[in-house]
C-alpha cells in the first residue's frame, strides 16, 4: 500500500482500471487451477522433514496351507468370515521423509483362522487352524521422481514376520492339539507410485518382492486418496500379500492375503 500512495495519481487511477479488467480472466484461471491443479510446491517448503500416520483396517481373506510339526491343513477364509469372527488386530503405516530420502514402517498385528469337518465311520472329526500374525515392514529408498503431479520411490529393506500356527483335531473320543511358532526376516525391495489428480484426489500403487528365510515374499497394492481437511486424508484400496517359509515337515506357511483396505492419514506437516 505504501508503494501504491507514492505513485502519481492519473498511474494508480490506471494501474486500478487495468486490474479490473483483468478480474474475470484472473478468476477463471484461479478456478480452473483449484478443479484441476495439485497444491504449488517450491523446493524450500519441500525441504526438511515431512511425517504423516495411516492407522488402517485391511479387511483380507487368507488360502493357503499352513502346518507345524509334520501336520498341515489348508486354510480358506473368505474377508467376510474374517470380519465375522477373527480379530484384525492393530494395522498402522507411519512414512517419513528427508527431503528425497524417505523411511516408511508399516505395522501389523492380525489373527486369523478356519476349522473344516470331515466325516469319520465312527463319528465326525473336526480341524481348527489358527494363526496369529505379527508383520513388521521397515525400508529406506529414494525419491528419483518428485514432481508436483507424480511422485516415485524406489525402496529396499525387510519384513519381519513372527507366527503362531495352531493345529486343533477334535475327534469324537479325544482332542489333540498342536502349537508352533516361528519368526524370520525376508529381505524386500520395490516402488511406490503416488499420481496427484487434483487438490483432493490422488492414487497411489506400491508393490515388493524378496525372500531370505522364506522362498518368497511379495505384496502389491493400490489406494484412492480424499484429502477432507488441511492435514486429514481418508484412503480406499485392495492389498495382497503372499509368503512361502517353511516345510511340511516342520513349520509350514504358504499362503496369501487379499481384501479392501481402508485408511486415515495425519499429516502434520
Amino acid at each position: 500500500m505504501q508503494l501504491l500512495t507514492q505513485l502519481p495519481f492519473a498511474i494508480w487511477l490506471s494501474a486500478v482500471f487495468a486490474f479490473a479488467l483483468c478480474i474475470p480472466r484472473a478468476s477463471a484461471q484461479s478456478n480452473s487451477a483449484t478443479l484441476s491443479d495439485p497444491p504449488p510446491s517450491t523446493d524450500l517448503a519441500d525441504h526438511g522433514w515431512h511425517f504423516s500416520l495411516t492407522p488402517y483396517l485391511w479387511f483380507s481373506g487368507i488360502h493357503g496351507n499352513v502346518g507345524v510339526l509334520g501336520r498341515d491343513a489348508s486354510i480358506h477364509a473368505s474377508a467376510s468370515d474374517v470380519l465375522s469372527n477373527l480379530d484384525l488386530g492393530f494395522m498402522i503405516l507411519a512414512d517419513h521423509r528427508y527431503n528425497r530420502i524417505v523411511f516408511p514402517i508399516d505395522f501389523m498385528w492380525v489373527k486369523l483362522s478356519d476349522s473344516k469337518g470331515f466325516p469319520l465311520t465312527a463319528g465326525y472329526l473336526t480341524a481348527k487352524v489358527t494363526t496369529t500374525e505379527r508383520i513388521l515392514t521397515q525400508k529406506i529408498g529414494y525419491r528419483f521422481v518428485d514432481k508436483p503431479r507424480f511422485k516415485v520411490d524406489a525402496l529396499w529393506g525387510y519384513r519381519f514376520w513372527y507366527l503362531t500356527n495352531s493345529l486343533n483335531l477334535q475327534l469324537p473320543s479325544a482332542s489333540v492339539n498342536f502349537s508352533d511358532s516361528r519368526g524370520w526376516v525376508d529381505a524386500v525391495s520395490g516402488a511406490k507410485f503416488e499420481i496427484t489428480v487434483t487438490r483432493k484426489v490422488s492414487v497411489t500403487v506400491f508393490g515388493d518382492a524378496g525372500g531370505g528365510s522364506a522362498r518368497f515374499d511379495y505384496q502389491v497394492g493400490g489406494a484412492l486418496g480424499f484429502r477432507v481437511a488441511q492435514k486429514w486424508a481418508l484412503q480406499a484400496g485392495y492389498r495382497y500379500m503372499g509368503v512361502d517359509y517353511g516345510s511340511p515337515s516342520n513349520f509350514l506357511f504358504d499362503v496369501a492375503q487379499s481384501g479392501v483396505v481402508f485408511g486415515a492419514t495425519w499429516t502434520p506437516k
